[in-house]
């Protein structure tokens, strides 16, 4: 899975949000606000990888239970499907 092209992570205030550029702009009317954790998440998926792949690097950067993880991972991954973030 894979962010689309059009959507910019950025870090205003201590807060992360992601905002559409482009074509996504005229598409998404809005912005999305993240944690650190799903910054860290969304700039997996900007690069690229599975939601194993996903899993095992949040693991590696916090200290959380797997079962937690892969909770999380999978309602992240299922709010970028939904609102069509991600590539097809």
């Amino acid at each position: 899975m894979k962010i689309k092209e059009g959507f910019m992570l950025r870090n205003v205030a201590d807060n992360y949000v992601v905002v559409p550029m482009g074509k996504e702009a005229a598409d998404f009317n809005g912005m999305i606000t993240l944690n650190e954790t799903g910054a860290f998440m969304w700039k997996c998926l900007e690069k690229g990888c599975t939601k194993e792949e996903l899993v095992t690097k949040v693991l590696e950067e916090y200290e959380a239970e797997e079962e937690q993880v892969i909770q999380s991972v999978e309602r992240f991954v299922k709010e970028i499907e939904e609102n069509d973030f991600a590539e097809k």
